[in-house]
C-alpha cells in the first residue's frame, strides 16, 4: 500500500480544530524581559531611600513613592504602554507614618474580576516600603495609587504613566 499516491481526507470538523489548535499558539505572549530578574523576598527587603530629594509637595511625593513601587518589585511591574484591555484596576489608599512607612492600607477600588490583584498590590506597597519621610508634607499623610495590572498579573502604577 502506498500512501503517498492516496489523497489526504480529513473530515471538515477536525480541519477546523487543527487550525484553531494552530492558531492559539500563535497568541501566547513573549515573557518580560524583566520576568528574570530575582523575586525580592520578604527576607531581603529593598534598602531604605538614600539619595533622593526630598519631596516638595504631594505631587511629587507620589511620582517618588512609584518609582519606589518600581524598584522594590522588578519582576511584577512593567514600564511600557499598558495594554488594552487591563486584566485589574486596583486602587490602594496608602497611610503612612511620618517617616515614610506604611501605616495602613485601604481598598478604595476592588476590581470585578482578577480580585487576587488587590493582594498582589498590596504585598507590592509593603515591600516599597519605607517611601521616604513625610512629616514635612501636610497632612492627613497618605496618598492613592492606582495599579494597571495586565494579564500576566504584572502592574505598572498609574502615576508613571
Amino acid at each position: 500500500m502506498r500512501f503517498i499516491d492516496r489523497p489526504l481526507l480529513v473530515a471538515p470538523a477536525a480541519l477546523g480544530f487543527a487550525v484553531f489548535v494552530m492558531g492559539i499558539g500563535g497568541c501566547a505572549r513573549a515573557p518580560h524581559p524583566e520576568s528574570t530578574r530575582p523575586v525580592p523576598s520578604a527576607t531581603s527587603p529593598v534598602p531604605p531611600v538614600q539619595g533622593v530629594a526630598r519631596a516638595r509637595h504631594w505631587d511629587e511625593y507620589r511620582m517618588q513613592a512609584a518609582q519606589r513601587l518600581v524598584q522594590a518589585n522588578p519582576t511584577m511591574t512593567y514600564l511600557g504602554v499598558p495594554p488594552e484591555p487591563l486584566l485589574a484596576i486596583p486602587v490602594l489608599e496608602v497611610e503612612l507614618n511620618g517617616d515614610g512607612s506604611v501605616a495602613s492600607i485601604h481598598v478604595k477600588r476592588m476590581p470585578s474580576q482578577a480580585t487576587d490583584t488587590v493582594q498582589l498590590a498590596i504585598a507590592a506597597v509593603r515591600r516599597a516600603s519605607p517611601f521616604g519621610p513625610v512629616s514635612h508634607l501636610p497632612k492627613p499623610w497618605r496618598y492613592t495609587e492606582v495599579f494597571l495590572f495586565d494579564d500576566d498579573r504584572h502592574f505598572k502604577p498609574r502615576t508613571l504613566d
